[in-house]
């Protein structure tokens, strides 16, 4: 692949070499954090501000439960730090696809960068 990149970086005119360095792959935490900037990065503020909101919940549930001596308050607090947990997970597993598709669209801009020097 670097090979590619090289022939396509120099077939490139100076202005379509700022769109060459858009379509850099990114590593995993740099598209994560990616997640924060565009016109949905509102979104995923808002889905990481309530995901934290819901494993501290989690954890705080979680501590009154292994202190409850009884059992009905023990599986109210557990049954409650369990249910907080897994959705916080799944907040946070909702970003996956959405990375998934920023590096679907990369790799499609860097296509089209191909068939343009090609062309």
């Amino acid at each position: 692949m670097d090979k590619i990149d090289k022939l396509i970086e120099e077939a490139l005119k100076s202005e379509d070499r700022a769109l060459l360095e858009d379509t850099k792959e990114l590593g995993y935490f740099a598209l994560g954090l990616n997640q924060f900037r565009g016109r949905l990065g509102w979104v995923t503020w808002v889905i990481m501000v309530v995901q934290g909101a819901m494993f501290l919940g989690g954890v705080w549930c979680a501590v009154r439960f292994f202190g409850a001596t009884e059992v009905l308050p023990a599986l109210k607090w557990g049954l409650s730090a369990a249910v907080l947990m897994l959705a916080a997970t799944t907040l946070k597993l909702s970003l996956a696809p959405q990375m998934q598709a920023d590096r679907i669209l990369r790799e499609l801009k860097r296509v089209e960068l191909m068939l343009l020097n090609r062309g």
